[in-house]
């Protein structure tokens, strides 16, 4: 299987790495400092189900350079999307599928209207990892798992070959015959940890241990299932309880990928998290308090760190 990684970060890394160990051609598409370690070191995942070094990695800054594949893993920042769907072209055949493990509900109807809804499947994606230092990933915890599926629910081959290398490759998979609704219950619990461990500037284990700040955890993601079911999701009401037991299986250092950019001083994913809670619960009627306070105080954050103070 021909398969391109459009944005080489800790999800497109370290599931490319596994791919590519065994045996699938894997490009890695990357930009700058990252591409050039690639290039010369390979790519390097440490992570505790296991180590890997692909050396040589085929790596490319363009898509142009990478030619016709079966299988497109996107996942770069949201605010790259239409940037990047733009630049796919090349990689695309007859019966290319795109899967898109990016964060947020909006990015598969995004994608689709740049490069065709037949070319879309929508995608999740269950890690904690992030590039540690230019060609290096680090992969925190064991959590590792992709769930996908096509927009109508069809169960096709193309899907089903990428199930296929997904278990050669040791990835946790699934093909969700309701990926909108998968799409939703990701995103519950996603802006929950983004929003928490970005306000708090802590991690997961601390946050999840004193009553106050669990509770607004909870509320948080209390929000996006009432906006989901008020859009039509058929979310159970008390999915966002559930959810919150879910965090406490989870490793105490576990932050959110917004949390990492935060703390780096990097663009934060914010408009398309807890801003769209706001935003999609404004247009179905439902408040979100808890959401609109998160989007508030990071709001100076969202472009990076802030640069002018002011007077």
């Amino acid at each position: 299987m021909r398969i391109a990684i459009m944005g080489t970060g800790g999800l497109g890394g370290y599931f490319g790495a596994r791919l590519a160990q065994v045996g699938c051609e894997v490009t890695f598409i990357a930009r700058g400092a990252h591409l050039e370690a690639i290039r010369h070191k390979g790519l390097r995942v440490y992570s505790g189900l296991g180590d890997m070094n692909i050396y040589p990695a085929q790596a490319a800054g363009d898509p142009a350079h990478v030619g016709r594949v079966d299988t497109v893993i996107f996942a770069v920042k949201l605010w790259d999307t239409e940037r990047a769907a733009a630049q796919l072209s090349p990689l695309l055949g007859a019966q290319t599928m795109v899967v898109s493990f990016q964060n947020g509900v909006e990015k598969d109807e995004v994608l689709a209207g740049i490069i065709g809804r037949e070319h879309v499947v929508g995608g999740v994606g269950y890690i904690a990892a992030a590039i540690e230092s230019p060609g290096v990933i680090r992969h925190t915890g064991t959590m590792q798992r992709l769930l996908f599926g096509e927009l109508d629910g069809a169960r096709t081959p193309r899907v089903e070959a990428f199930a296929a290398a997904c278990s050669d490759a040791g990835i946790l998979n699934e093909i969700s015959p309701d990926i909108h609704r998968t799409t939703w219950e990701k995103f519950v619990f996603l802006v929950g940890l983004s929003a928490a461990t970005s306000l708090m500037r802590q991690p997961i284990g601390v946050i999840r241990a004193n009553e106050r700040s669990r509770s607004l955890f909870l509320q948080i993601m209390r929000e996006v299932v009432n906006v989901g079911r008020a859009s039509g999701v058929a979310l159970d009401p008390a999915f966002a309880e559930g959810r919150l037991t879910f965090g406490d299986t989870l490793p105490a250092e576990m932050v959110a990928s917004m949390s990492v950019d935060l703390q780096r001083g990097n663009r934060l994913e914010l408009p398309w998290l807890s801003g769209a809670v706001e935003r999609l619960g404004r247009q179905v009627g439902v408040a979100t308090p808890a959401n609109a306070f998160v989007t508030d105080a990071l709001a100076l954050y969202v472009e990076g760190s802030p640069r002018d103070l002011g007077p």
